[in-house]
């Protein structure tokens, strides 16, 4: 029996790039410590038992340049060995501690194979370097790698396309570093799609992208087929929507799996619970209180009085909702099949670190979906965006909507009172950028470097992470120092290209600590016309 429709899950890793060498231990290099243990390595390992088994799957993967840069650092990597070692002293601790509570003491005893497991996993089979691993599964045909932009700006609000353009080039420029070939598709940073921008992407060799439902159904002409078929921009770069019911049902807290009573507590942790002097080696550099990812209740209800983690019945909670998700898609796309001329595609995009890190039971979810849509149904096959424009060359050719997957469908999180300080530095910067590129399009040596290391200090303080966590309330402190210092440190450069005196050592500094993007070239920021070949 031939299948009638399509599901596309498409995964996120983004993080923003954070590392500080000029310190022994940074608190917030603990977000990729924490990614990688929850979410990165339990998605490597459920891949890992789905090809051993012989399990049929295609899945999307973005993997933002920030991330990969971290993924291969030697001293994050190092330093993530260090931090690995001391989650495994703790659970040997806790171990011990509990060796009169059978119900914590399994609990402690699961941490630990997992840590063990995950040490050795990123030491000896991949030597370190995760991104093996996901170009591995590419290779084998299972995962289709994809790109983003290159520190994860948020394009729509970036008034010149000079700054588009780079962000855009450095994505794919990185991609086809690590990859070995130019992406295909590109993950627009929080689906953020201001019409005209395809054209960029088209410039740059780009074959698709995906925007928020609305972005589709608000597009002109209207959208023949809604969210569930790809459609073309008039510049040739195809575009997907994404779909409202397979989002709701995973990302909902209140309707969603996630929120099961079954499932893990993410914030019950013994960071937070046991004696502070017990705990203090295993916290947050400075001392105060944190997550240490060691987590032992399960979120039982709206109580403060949480029972125990059983990791059996929320495996058993698991196989059940991934079941419940194909069923819905299985009608969803019946019904779909029987009023379309084409087969319909169903495009399901999630910021990846939701499965292990947010939601523990996430890759279980997954690695059931996968083996049950493989055995039990006829009704779907799971592919890529990519997969399905080989199906469907042709399409219908419209403008997709000004629009993003963030808090009321627009610009609201990164442009409001608290942030909207930042974009006066940012379009001047750019200015800046654009300007002394020209100037010195042709510069060499000592020269090159400087303005290559301009490039980097105003990416990285265009991440849209940032506006994000000065919008959220968390972190805020350090969000706003990382834009100031980014931007005085353009700012100093600048300055010193200019005036044609640059202090080596100043640079020399910043090249060792904003180490980003390696293959940098400041000539990104212009034309093709205008840029002198190298």
């Amino acid at each position: 029996m031939e299948e009638k429709g399509y599901l596309a899950i498409v995964l996120h890793a983004h993080l923003p790039y954070v590392r500080h060498p000029e310190y022994e231990e940074f608190l917030e290099e603990r977000w990729l410590f924490e990614a990688i243990t929850e979410t990165y390595i339990p998605l490597i390992e459920m891949f890992q038992r789905l090809i051993s088994d012989g399990v049929s799957f295609r899945m999307t993967l973005s993997i933002s340049p920030t991330l990969a840069c971290m993924l291969e650092d030697e001293l994050l990597q190092g330093r993530y060995l260090r931090h690995l070692d001391k989650l495994i002293e703790l659970a040997e601790k806790e171990i011990d501690r509990t060796r009169w509570m059978p119900e914590f003491n399994r609990l402690a005893l699961m941490y630990y194979h997992r840590f063990t497991r995950a040490k050795k996993l990123f030491e000896e089979k991949y030597n370190r370097n995760l991104l093996l691993a996901f170009k591995e599964f590419q290779d084998k045909g299972f995962l289709e790698v994809i790109t983003c932009a290159g520190t994860h700006g948020y394009l729509p609000l970036m008034i010149h396309k000079a700054s588009v353009r780079a962000q855009v080039r450095v994505g794919v420029n990185t991609y086809r570093r690590i990859f070995g070939a130019p992406p295909r598709g590109i993950w627009l940073p929080e689906c953020g799609y201001n019409p005209g921008d395809d054209w960029i992407l088209k410039e740059e060799g780009i074959k698709y992208f995906m925007v928020d439902t609305h972005g589709i159904l608000f597009a002109v002409p209207r959208p023949r087929y809604g969210v569930y078929s790809s459609y073309f921009c008039r510049s040739g770069v195809a575009v997907f929507g994404r779909d409202t019911e397979s989002s709701k049902s995973v990302w909902s807290a209140i309707e969603g799996y996630p929120g099961d009573y079954d499932y893990r507590e993410f914030y019950r942790d013994i960071g937070w619970d046991l004696d502070y002097e017990y705990v203090k080696p295993y916290i947050n550099p400075d001392g105060s209180r944190g997550n240490t990812g060691i987590k032992y209740y399960r979120i039982t209800g709206k109580t403060h009085n949480k029972l125990p983690y059983d990791p059996d019945r929320a495996r058993e909670k698991a196989a059940i909702h991934a079941g419940n998700f194909m069923f819905n898609r299985e009608k969803q796309i019946e019904y779909l099949s029987s009023v379309m001329d084409r087969k319909p595609i169903i495009v399901a995009p999630y910021d990846a670190e939701l499965f292990g890190h947010w939601w523990f039971e996430g890759p279980e979810f997954l690695e059931f979906l996968c083996r049950k849509v493989c055995y039990d149904q006829k009704t779907f096959k799971l592919i890529t965006c990519g997969d399905y424009l080989k199906i469907y060359p042709r399409n219908q050719v419209l403008t997709p909507a000004f629009s993003s997957w963030g808090w009321k469908g627009y610009s609201e999180v990164w442009l409001s009172g608290c942030n909207d300080w930042i974009y006066r530095h940012y379009h001047k910067a750019v200015e800046r950028m654009v300007e002394t590129a020209r100037k010195f399009s042709s510069a060499n040596g000592v020269m090159e470097r400087a303005l290559n290391q301009m490039a980097r200090e105003l990416l990285l303080a265009q991440s849209s992470d940032w506006a994000f966590i000065m919008k959220t309330g968390s972190h805020t402190s350090y969000a706003n120092k990382r834009v100031v210092e980014h931007i005085s440190r353009f700012t100093k450069l600048w300055q010193q290209v200019n005036n044609g005196n640059i202090d080596e050592k100043y640079l020399s500094y910043l090249e060792y600590k904003d180490n980003v993007f390696p293959d940098m070239n400041f000539r990104i920021y212009l034309e093709e016309k205008e840029a002198v070949k190298v």
